[in-house]
């Protein structure tokens, strides 16, 4: 079970991977994920199901190698097994027709963006895409993008492709030179995601955005993953991930996500590549 199918670098230590994980490819909707663990020595960790084949039974995760456990993993291939994958978990996300809708994404937050858009889209939404990355060469999904929405723009931080700039600097522009927008889907790194709820506010659009707090079990149990929104404590993992921008402290958000950053930089340090699977202490 849980055999990886098919594998491949779609940008610069990006990866796209098939699992065989036949429950999990018929039951899954979009917005909602998995929680995987790769070996016996492993954290757990979350990963969007981007797509699902229920009749070969698959599932399609799309992951940045950025830690320990995603290096391990990106160093897997082809008929290798990961251990645990639990799922789908997460709420789905809440989709009807809302007329005109932006579904925006930075770097690889654009992996929840394409189910969550072609989600919309079979709604009888129209769409507007913008796939932000740092530079040319790691800007992914636009193709699929562009399948589902009517009009799609690339931005880069460095100008190498497309605009050179933000995406929030194209959700700006679309909005001063009155675009109808009645929907916005933000997914990606949590200052982006924070800039496009402030942009946003003032003019009243529905603003979504998908969390990345630390998450463990997956199941609300550990607590891992509150965040606060409308000034409650949510658990990610079951009230979410998806949540009305506006409502989301992002303060507390960032704080939460770098309270273990002195342990992730140990265990880099003390685990060389070389050695990190199979030989893990």
């Amino acid at each position: 079970m849980n055999e990886i199918v098919s594998r491949e670098e779609i940008a610069p230590r990006t990866f796209e991977y098939h699992v065989r994980a036949p429950e999990i490819a018929r039951r899954r909707k979009a917005g909602q994920f998995v929680v995987l663990r790769v070996d016996e020595h492993g954290e757990r960790f979350p990963l969007t199901i981007v797509s699902s084949d229920p009749d070969e039974g698959t599932i399609e995760l799309i992951f940045q190698a950025v830690g320990v456990s995603t290096e391990i993993l990106a160093e897997m291939q082809v008929g290798d097994e990961i251990l645990d994958l639990a799922g789908p978990l997460g709420k789905p996300t809440h989709i009807e027709n809302f007329g005109t809708c932006v579904v925006m994404g930075g770097g690889y937050g654009m992996a929840p963006v394409v189910p969550i858009a072609q989600a919309l889209k079979d709604a009888g939404n129209t769409l507007i895409g913008i796939n932000g990355a740092r530079s040319k060469e790691n800007v992914i999904l636009e193709d699929r993008l562009r399948e589902i929405c009517e009009r799609v723009e690339v931005c880069t931080d460095d100008g190498t492709y497309g605009h050179h700039g933000f995406v929030t600097e194209v959700l700006a522009e679309l909005i001063e030179t009155g675009e109808q927008i009645d929907f916005v889907l933000a997914v990606g790194p949590t200052p982006m995601m924070r800039a496009v709820a402030e942009l946003t506010r003032p003019y009243g659009i529905n603003t979504v955005v998908s969390l990345n707090p630390i998450m463990v079990d997956g199941t609300g149990m550990c607590g891992g993953c509150r965040v606060e929104v409308g000034g409650e404590t949510k658990f990610a993992c079951v009230d979410g991930p998806e949540f009305d921008a506006h409502l989301v402290d992002f303060d507390v958000l960032m704080k939460r996500q770098g309270m273990y950053k002195r342990q992730e930089a140990e265990c880099e340090r003390v685990t060389p590549v070389s050695q990190k699977r199979g030989k893990r202490p």
